[in-house]
C-alpha cells in the first residue's frame, strides 16, 4: 500500500452573507415566553423541550442572550406577583399551606425552566457574570413574595405563633413548620437568619425569661432542673424536628442562659434544696443534674464547685475541732474516711470524675485536717487498731480498700514526719506483742509509704521486720543450746506449786525502734536468772554489743490458783513483777510494792489500777476503795476472783492519748529531728545554686521537704542563721538577703 501523506482541514465561510430576519430574536423569545407561562400554569405535556431548548440556544449564539434573559426575569416577576397576592388572599391556617404549594410548583417549574435554558447558563450566565436561573428564580421569589410586606411579617408571627404553642404543649403540624424552614434556608442561610432564626431566638429568650420567674416562685430547686433539662431536651428535638441545624447550638445557649446561667446562684443557695442540702442528704441524681446543667454555661462548674469546697471545709474544721467528736481517735478517723468516701461518691457518680472537683475536694481535706494538732497521731492510731484486730478476717480487696482510704488521709497530712513517729511507736508494740493481723498487710503499708514518701521514710521500719526474723533465728538457737531443765519458778500464787520460766526475748537494734531508756525494774530473782543466762549467750556470739532491758514492753503468761479455781493470767511485766510478790504475802501497801520492784510511779499506778480496778480482771483488792490508786493505798491477793474464761488478758489501763506533757515530748522530739533535715536541704540548695536570695531559699526548702513536713518560713530562717554561723554560708556584703555558698 501507498503512504497517505496527511495534511490540514481548511473550513471557509460562505460566499455570500446570510441574512437574518430582524424580528428573530423578539419571534423566538415569544415563543419560549409562552412556553414558561404554560410551564408556570401546569400546562407543560404538550411542550417539546428538545424544539425550546434549540431556539434557546439559537438565540444565544445569535447574540440574543440579553432578550432571552431579561424576558425571563419579567416573566417569571409577573408570575410571582400574582402567586404573592394568592398567598396573601388566603386567610387563617391555610396561610402556610398554600405558601408550602406555591413554592413546590415554583420549584418544579423552575427545573424545568433551567432544562429549557441549560445552555444560556452554561454560556451567557457565566460571561455575563448574571445569576443562573436557579438562583434566579429563589432570588425572584425572595424579593417578590416573602419580602412583600403583607407576608413577610404574617409568616414570622404565624411560625412563632406555632413555636409558642407548641412550647404550651399543643400539637402542630410539623410539617408545615418543617417547609417553611426549609424554604428560608433554601433561599440562602442568611435569609433564614434574618428573617427567622434572630426572631425567634429573641422569643425564645423572652418566653424562658417570664417561664423562669414563675418556676422560681413555684419550685424547688431539683424541680426546676428537671424541669429546664426537660426544656432543652424539647429545644433540641424541636431542631431536629422542623428547624435548620446550625440553629441548635444558638438555641441551647439562649435557654441554658436564660434558665440556668441568670438564676444559678439563686438555684444553688436555695435554703431547703439548693447545693448544700443536697450533698448534705446524699442526692446524687440532682446533683449530677445540676452539675450538668451547670457546666453548660459560663461560671456555672465554678460556682458548684466553690460552694461545695467551702461546705466541705466548714464542715471538716468542725468535724476536727469539736472536743467530742476527737475524743476516739478510731471513730475520729472513720468519720474523716466516710466524709471523704462521700464526697468521692459525688465527684465520681454526680460530677463524671471531673479532675478540678476532686481537687477541690482533696484541697478543702488538707485544709480542715491539719487544723487539728492531733490528726498524724489519730490516723496512725486508727491504723493501728485495723492492723491489730479491725481486719482480722477480712478479705484481700477489703484490706486494700481500708489501706487505700487510710493512705489517702496520710496524703492530706503536712506533717508526715510526725505521723511517722507515732506510726513507729504502734508498729513496735504490734510486733513486740505478737498482735498484728497480718504480716502481708503490715508489709502492704511500707511499701504504700514508701511510694508516698521514698526509701528514706520506711528504712527503719523495715529494719524492726528485720530484728524481729533476727530474734527468732536467735531464740531458736538458744533454746536448742539451752539445758533441758531451767531454775523453777513459783509463778503461783498461794505456793500451789511451781512452772519452768520459758523466756522469749526480742533483741531489737537501737535508733530504728522507738525505745526511750526506761528506767529498770527490779525483775523476780527466777527472772534475773534466766535474763542473765541469755545475755550471756548472746554476748559470746555477739561480741562488742550491748544489751540493755526494755522492761516496760515486755509481757508475761502466769498460772495462778484462786482456791480451787485455776487461771492463766497474761500480764505486762510491770503486772508480772506485782503479782509475783504476793506469792509471799497476802497483802501489800502501794510504797512497799514500789521499794520492791522499782517501778516507775506512773507506770506503777496504772498497773494496779488494771489488776485492781477493771471490772471483771480485778485479781487483786485495793483499800480504801476508790477509783484512783493513792500511795497510802494497800492492796490485797483477791481469793474471790473468778473468770468463765481459764486465760484472763489483763489490759494496762492507760488512756489512748497522749497526756499534754507527752504530747509535747513528742512535738519536741519531732522539731528537734526536722533542724538537721532542714539544714541538709539549705546546703544541698546552696551547693546546687552557689548564690540565691532569702525567698527563693525559703520557697526551695520547703517544696523540697513538702513531702515530709511543711517546715516555718522562721524555723528556715533560723536553720540559715546557724548555717552562717557555722560558716557554712555567708550573706553578700552588698545585699543582705543574698546568701551565697562556702566550699
Amino acid at each position: 500500500m501507498g503512504t497517505v501523506k496527511k495534511g490540514k482541514f481548511k473550513i471557509e465561510p460562505f460566499k455570500h452573507a446570510v441574512k437574518m430576519d430582524p424580528n428573530y430574536g423578539e419571534k423566538t423569545w415569544k415563543i419560549l415566553e409562552d412556553a414558561i407561562q404554560e410551564i408556570n400554569n401546569h400546562n407543560a405535556s404538550g411542550l417539546s423541550f428538545e424544539e425550546l431548548y434549540r431556539n434557546a440556544y439559537n438565540m444565544v449564539i445569535n447574540k440574543f442572550g440579553d432578550r432571552l434573559y431579561s424576558g425571563l426575569v419579567d416573566t417569571i416577576t409577573r408570575h410571582l406577583e400574582s402567586i404573592a397576592q394568592r398567598v396573601e388572599a388566603t386567610q387563617g391556617d391555610g396561610f402556610l399551606r398554600e405558601l408550602k404549594l406555591r413554592w413546590t410548583n415554583h420549584n418544579k417549574s423552575m427545573q424545568m425552566i433551567r432544562d429549557i435554558l441549560m445552555y444560556m447558563d452554561r454560556i451567557y450566565v457565566k460571561h455575563q457574570h448574571k445569576a443562573c436561573v436557579q438562583d434566579l428564580g429563589l432570588e425572584l421569589w425572595r424579593d417578590c413574595v416573602l419580602r412583600q410586606p403583607s407576608i413577610k411579617p404574617r409568616l414570622l408571627a404565624t411560625l412563632l405563633g406555632l413555636v409558642r404553642r407548641e412550647r404550651g404543649g399543643e400539637v402542630i403540624d410539623r410539617s408545615l413548620m418543617r417547609a417553611s424552614t426549609l424554604m428560608l434556608v433554601d433561599l440562602g442561610l442568611p435569609v433564614y437568619v434574618e428573617e427567622f432564626e434572630r426572631p425567634f431566638l429573641q422569643a425564645t429568650k423572652e418566653f424562658y425569661m417570664v417561664e423562669a420567674q414563675e418556676w422560681m416562685t413555684t419550685c424547688d430547686c431539683p424541680e426546676f432542673l428537671r424541669r429546664a433539662e426537660r426544656r432543652l431536651g424539647e429545644e433540641t428535638d424541636r431542631v431536629h424536628a422542623y428547624l435548620d441545624s446550625s440553629t441548635e447550638a444558638k438555641v441551647t445557649r439562649v435557654v441554658e442562659s436564660t434558665l440556668i446561667g441568670q438564676q444559678k446562684r439563686a438555684l444553688a443557695e436555695m435554703e431547703h434544696s439548693g447545693l448544700i442540702p443536697l450533698i448534705q442528704q446524699d442526692k446524687l441524681e440532682d446533683l449530677g443534674r445540676m452539675y450538668s446543667l451547670y457546666r453548660r454555661v459560663e461560671g456555672g462548674a465554678e460556682l458548684m464547685r466553690q460552694m461545695m469546697g467551702d461546705h466541705l471545709r466548714e464542715t471538716g474544721k468542725q468535724l476536727v475541732l469539736d472536743p467530742e467528736r476527737t475524743k476516739d481517735p478510731v471513730e475520729f478517723t472513720e468519720r474523716l474516711l466516710a466524709e471523704k468516701d462521700k464526697y468521692d461518691k459525688i465527684v465520681r457518680g454526680a460530677c463524671c470524675g471531673d479532675r478540678a472537683f476532686q481537687n477541690a475536694v482533696n484541697s478543702s481535706f488538707e485544709a480542715f485536717l491539719n487544723l487539728c494538732p492531733r490528726a498524724p497521731e489519730y490516723l496512725s492510731l486508727f491504723m493501728d487498731d485495723r492492723l491489730k484486730r479491725g481486719l482480722k478476717g477480712a478479705s484481700e480487696d477489703d484490706v486494700d480498700s481500708t489501706l487505700d482510704a487510710a493512705m489517702v488521709l496520710f496524703r492530706f497530712l503536712q506533717e508526715k514526719d510526725l505521723f511517722e513517729k507515732y506510726y513507729k511507736q504502734h508498729l513496735a508494740k504490734r510486733l513486740l506483742s505478737g498482735r498484728t493481723v497480718s504480716d502481708d498487710a503490715e508489709r502492704s503499708v511500707l511499701i504504700r509509704l514508701k511510694t508516698e514518701c521514698g526509701y528514706q521514710f520506711t528504712s527503719k521500719l523495715e529494719s524492726m521486720f528485720t530484728d524481729i526474723k533476727t530474734s527468732t533465728d536467735t531464740m531458736r538457737a538458744y533454746k536448742a543450746k539451752r539445758p533441758p531443765s531451767a531454775p523453777p519458778s513459783e509463778a503461783s500464787t498461794s505456793g500451789a506449786g511451781s512452772s519452768e520460766v520459758d523466756l522469749s526475748v526480742q533483741v531489737l537494734t537501737t535508733g530504728s525502734w522507738p525505745t526511750p531508756n526506761a528506767q529498770k525494774c527490779t525483775l523476780p530473782r527466777e527472772l534475773e536468772a534466766v535474763c542473765d543466762d541469755f545475755r550471756h549467750f548472746y554476748l559470746r556470739t555477739h561480741s562488742g554489743r550491748k544489751l540493755a532491758w526494755q522492761t516496760n514492753m515486755g509481757h508475761a503468761d502466769l498460772k495462778a490458783e484462786f482456791g480451787d479455781r485455776k487461771h492463766e493470767l497474761n500480764v505486762s511485766t510491770y503486772q508480772m513483777c506485782i503479782l509475783l510478790l504476793f506469792n509471799n504475802a497476802d497483802q501489800l501497801a502501794y510504797r512497799d510494792i514500789a521499794a520492791m520492784t522499782n517501778i516507775p510511779h506512773a507506770d506503777l499506778q496504772r498497773s494496779l489500777q488494771s489488776l485492781a480496778l477493771v471490772k471483771g480482771r480485778n485479781v487483786l483488792r485495793k483499800e480504801p476503795m476508790g477509783k484512783e490508786v493513792e500511795e497510802t493505798d494497800v492492796f490485797h491477793f483477791n481469793e474471790a476472783f473468778t473468770s468463765k474464761f481459764y486465760k484472763v488478758k489483763i489490759g494496762t489501763v492507760s488512756a489512748q492519748k497522749e497526756s499534754e506533757p507527752e504530747k509535747q515530748e513528742t512535738r519536741l522530739k519531732v522539731e528537734e529531728d526536722r533542724k538537721p533535715q532542714i539544714e541538709a536541704a539549705i546546703v544541698r540548695i546552696m551547693k546546687a545554686r552557689r548564690t540565691l536570695d532569702h525567698n527563693s531559699v525559703i520557697a526551695e526548702v520547703t517544696r523540697q521537704l513538702a513531702p515530709r513536713f511543711l517546715p516555718a518560713p522562721a524555723l528556715i530562717k533560723k536553720r540559715i542563721e546557724s548555717l552562717i554561723e557555722r560558716e557554712f554560708l555567708e550573706r553578700d556584703l552588698h545585699d543582705r538577703k543574698l546568701y551565697r555558698y562556702l566550699a
